[in-house]
């Protein structure tokens, strides 16, 4: 009986291994199965998600256009021309201003309902294996943000819009995807411990809550859930599958990045291959090298235009899984699927012949061998002298650079100094304002730069840095601070005349009613307003010079200044690819710490082969 009992055990031991090997195999052939339908799945898909691109793009664009349209109306009926970052409050006293604000909340709204509702509505149909018709599906997606109009749905739109890009966690929407913190902040951020480690912490608990809500948005266009109900599913799915989340976004966007990678290096194989193959040199070698680029250009751009598509499927074939939804069958192709895709492809590649040809015809006209942006050094000298400082002026001036950014304050009896912060303490160690000092007692501190301790120096006054660039190059005169009035921009003109330095100078400012009055009541002086965001006809407003933040400096914004005879500024890039990019721009100058690498930067570019002019112009 024991033996029995014993041969049983035995068998029922050996059954169970073989049971939980069968299950092991069948589990096994279930993922490898799930493997590939999500990769027919993706493929089935490209041509309505390239549709859905296409199309929201128009639809967005014929909205933008009416609402910035209205905006402009608004504008003007108050006597303005644009918002900028210098000239914001209006937008709280006016109701002009307010409209301004909703049109902008509307917009957000808008393009939340295009770019995502209406892309995770398809995925979900492509999921149950019926993808329905594609404005039928629009249509959905811009009915469903009437559930976001409630203070959460609020939040989520501003999350989408203003913090997703930020932080890197969720889809954004096309018009804020490049969105990021302005350089001139960062800088600050960076070199202050404490601020760092805040924006840090910050960065992590936005990071955290968007995580947390991913499936928002899913569950209100999917399941028709209110926002709060979406909100507490999305953090109940996450609690109980945040490593399999995690690791499912983390495999796609190593793929998405190994895809990319390859396109680029079967790209450049090609491109050896034509010329290994032709030979070709002039007009006809820059004809092939053009056709390739353009080629190359068009298929990283098709493929990177399903990232955010691509990735909402992939999140919400997530949330089926975690809710435990069916998935339908993949739906067939359609039959003329391949007939449109093969008419499409011998179009495009007609169009892009002939834009080729056009272009090695006109080849220096459009790769400009040399630039010709002017170099300005931020705060006196940039990183080659002790900041803001009559030493940094010595270092900059007679090198071949333009001019010199400085930052004036005026003191409690009524002098004017140089200095950027709010206080002396970052140079000279002492947390006090130039306004509560007296000049006496200003003269007194010690400029040790961190960049140059081997160098102290004397906080200067602005009539010693007036002394120090005349006849040496263009003094930018940034009115700054608490002190910085209509006083200051009185004193400041009156100062530059007494010596004679009325072309040499510039009034610049990121408040734009004093570069206003100051345009307005001293117009044979230079003026300069500075903005990192801007709203309107920017290139309409009352000075000389605009200078832009990086991010704003885009190439229409840049156009539209010089049709108005003003020149374009940019400030402040410092890294070399940035640097590179304006260099090699329609921008009349910039604004940089690192003056002497962008003067090494131009040597180079005016040194480059067609084949380097042509990858700036279209890659860079």
């Amino acid at each position: 009986m024991q033996k029995r009992s014993c041969g049983a055990c035995t068998f029922s031991h050996e059954n169970r291994e073989a049971s939980f090997g069968g299950y092991d195999k069948i589990l096994s052939m279930e993922k490898e199965k799930e493997s590939r339908q999500t990769w027919k799945l993706y493929w089935r898909s490209r041509p309505d998600l390239f549709r859905y691109q296409i199309v929201a793009t128009l639809l967005l664009g014929c909205i933008l256009f009416v609402l910035r349209f209205l905006s402009n109306l608004m504008l003007q009926s108050i006597g303005r021309v644009a918002v900028s970052s210098g000239d914001y409050m209006f937008l709280f006293t006016s109701w002009q201003g307010i409209a301004l604000i909703l049109f902008g909340l509307a917009v957000l709204f808008v393009y939340v309902a295009f770019d995502i509702n209406t892309k995770i509505i398809y995925a979900d149909k492509l999921l149950e294996g019926e993808p329905g018709r594609m404005f039928s599906n629009i249509r959905e997606g811009l009915l469903s943000i009437r559930s976001f109009f409630c203070l959460r749905g609020l939040g989520i739109v501003l999350y989408i819009a203003l913090l997703a890009p930020v932080v890197g966690v969720g889809a954004s929407i096309a018009l804020t995807e490049n969105l990021y913190i302005p350089t001139f902040i960062t800088s600050v951020i960076e070199t202050t411990p404490l601020y760092n480690a805040l924006y840090t912490l910050a960065l992590l608990v936005f990071a955290f809550i968007g995580i947390l809500n991913i499936f928002c948005i899913h569950g209100v266009v999917i399941d028709k859930l209110s926002v709060s109900e979406a909100i507490r599913r999305s953090r109940e799915l996450m609690r109980k599958n945040w490593k399999d989340y995690l690791k499912n976004t983390l495999l796609f966007s190593v793929l998405f990045f190994l895809v990319n990678v390859l396109l680029v290096v079967m790209c450049v194989i090609l491109a050896v291959v034509v010329f290994i193959l032709a030979r070709p040199t002039g007009t006809e070698g820059r004809f092939w090298l053009l056709l390739v680029a353009f080629l190359s250009t068009s298929v990283i751009f098709y493929f990177n235009e399903f990232t955010t598509p691509f990735y909402l499927l992939r999140t919400t074939q997530l949330y089926y899984r975690y809710t435990g939804k069916q998935t339908g069958e993949i739906p067939a192709k359609r039959p003329y699927t391949r007939f449109v895709a093969f008419a499409v492809i011998i179009l495009a590649v007609a169009a892009l012949i002939g834009l080729a040809k056009a272009s090695s015809e006109n080849f220096d006209a459009l790769f400009p061998a040399a630039t010709d942006v002017r170099l300005i050094a931020h705060r006196g000298g940039g990183s080659e002298g002790p900041e803001n400082t009559v030493a940094g002026i010595d270092v900059v001036a007679g090198t071949g650079v333009y001019g010199s950014e400085i930052d004036i304050q005026r003191t409690a009896d009524g002098y004017y100094v140089v200095n950027h912060d709010a206080t002396f303490a970052r140079l000279t160690g002492v947390n006090k304002k130039p306004g509560e000092m007296t000049l006496e007692e200003i003269r007194k501190l010690v400029i040790q730069d961190p960049k140059h301790p081997d160098s102290p120096e004397i906080v200067a006054t602005f009539e010693e840095m007036l002394d120090a660039a005349n006849g040496r190059l263009i003094l930018f005169v940034e009115l700054k601070g608490e002190s910085a009035d209509r006083k200051m921009v009185d004193d400041a003109v009156k100062m530059i005349e007494e010596r004679g330095m009325r072309d040499q100078c510039v009034l610049i400012s990121l408040q734009y009613d004093l570069i206003d009055y100051a345009e307005t009541e001293y117009p044979q002086m230079q003026t300069g307003f500075l903005t990192f965001l801007t709203f309107g006809d920017t290139a309409r407003l009352n000075c000389d010079f605009i200078g832009l933040e990086e991010e704003s400096a885009t190439d229409s914004t840049i156009e539209q200044i010089h049709k108005q005879g003003k020149r374009a500024l940019v400030w402040t890039p410092n890294e070399e690819n940035k640097q590179k990019h304006f260099l090699l721009s329609e921008a009349d100058g910039i604004i940089t710490d690192n003056v002497f690498q962008a003067q090494e930067l131009q040597e180079k570019l005016s040194k480059r082969d067609d084949i380097e002019r042509m990858i700036d112009k279209i890659f860079g």
